[in-house]
């Protein structure tokens, strides 16, 4: 079933939103960096009648259409960030949690882990075109443009490879246990993944379509985001347990260092020019670095104060903000949470 919304249903301001971001910082206890302010809401958009958490994200900059997997809900929410409103809402979907936007094609992907599918919907109707079945439990989708390829999480250990002009499973990789956030080298042939459960990260040759290293994470637990800093040979993984932030580096695979994390962590956002990683923690922050350009330590910036299970966040260049999906919780209703940069 699919709803369309009119303009309107999203609010351009929240004062008091912002106000908190800016008077509260974290605990001393996290050696916070003096030199920069947590960040201010610029724009929230409401999502009434959405229920639990939300998952991954995917963006079409032409249409300013933000695609959010409301995983809790059953559907995948479609927002006009422009227009500050929901316009459209996918429903009746069973787990949806990896979303993609394939900008050549015009399809949106989204990825359903109780049903075992990934979908591909027609990017301007969002009428069904076709899906890929047997992916049980189908979670994170990576998108590989030159060579035509969509990768996916699944199972109790694998990524598919998917043909989407055929809507086909063309390859499976296997992997010790279920895979969590994945990244592609650009100028490589890897894919990095982490895989919780193994307590590992597998890294994955794509030519060759198997995995060709494993590199263990000794005490660190419950590996699950991801960010890629391939120019800089870093690769960044939040754990949970304990709440660290791991620095790996690609060509040993060893940990660099480590750092302090909020609870709950489930997202990064890595923006190269300005060289900051932003963590969003269901703890109820986001929480913000500075990389160092050349060597040097990780500083610490303020963390934001977001809500309890804000999990999930994106990065849209053109405005230089960074959306938070806000789950609904006691008073506080479902929205999405832009914050300027």
């Amino acid at each position: 079933m699919k709803r369309a919304f009119p303009h309107g249903s999203g609010t351009r301001m929240n004062p008091s939103l912002a106000l908190a971001s800016l008077l509260l910082v974290g605990p001393a206890c996290l050696q916070e960096s003096d030199h920069a302010s947590p960040l201010a809401v610029v724009q929230t958009i409401a999502l009434p009648g959405v229920e639990g958490r939300f998952d991954h994200a995917a963006y079409d900059p032409a249409t300013h259409r933000l695609f959010f997997a409301a995983l809790g809900n059953g559907s995948l929410e479609v927002v006009d960030t422009q227009a500050g409103a929901r316009v459209h809402s996918i429903e009746r979907l069973k787990k949806p949690t990896g979303v993609l936007w394939l900008p050549d094609s015009k399809q949106l992907v989204v990825a359903c882990g109780n049903e075992g599918t990934v979908r591909f919907y027609d990017g301007a109707s969002y009428e069904l075109q076709g899906s890929v079945n047997k992916l049980d439990d189908a979670d994170n989708l990576r998108f590989d443009r030159p060579a035509n390829r969509v990768y996916v999480g699944y199972g109790e250990g694998a990524l598919g490879v998917i043909d989407p002009e055929t809507r086909t499973l063309v390859a499976s990789i296997a992997l010790q246990a279920h895979p969590e956030a994945f990244q592609l080298e650009t100028q490589g042939k890897r894919i990095f993944v982490n895989v919780p459960d193994a307590q590992h990260v597998a890294v994955v040759d794509r030519e060759q379509a198997k995995v060709i290293e494993t590199w263990p994470l000794g005490e660190f637990h419950s590996n699950f985001p991801m960010a890629l800093d391939e120019a800089g040979q870093r690769l960044y993984i939040g754990c949970r347990r304990p709440a660290r932030l791991l620095v790996l580096d690609t060509q040993s695979g060893k940990v660099a260092s480590d750092h302090a994390l909020r609870g709950d962590i489930d997202d990064f956002v890595l923006l190269h020019e300005t060289q900051r990683l932003f963590a969003s923690c269901g703890e109820g922050f986001l929480d913000s670095f500075r990389l160092p350009t050349e060597g040097g330590p990780i500083a610490r910036n303020p963390s934001t104060p977001t809500a309890r299970g804000a999990r999930t966040c994106f990065h849209f260049p053109k405005e230089n903000w960074l959306c938070v999906a806000v789950p609904r919780y006691g008073d506080q209703g479902a929205e999405l949470r832009f914050y300027g940069l």
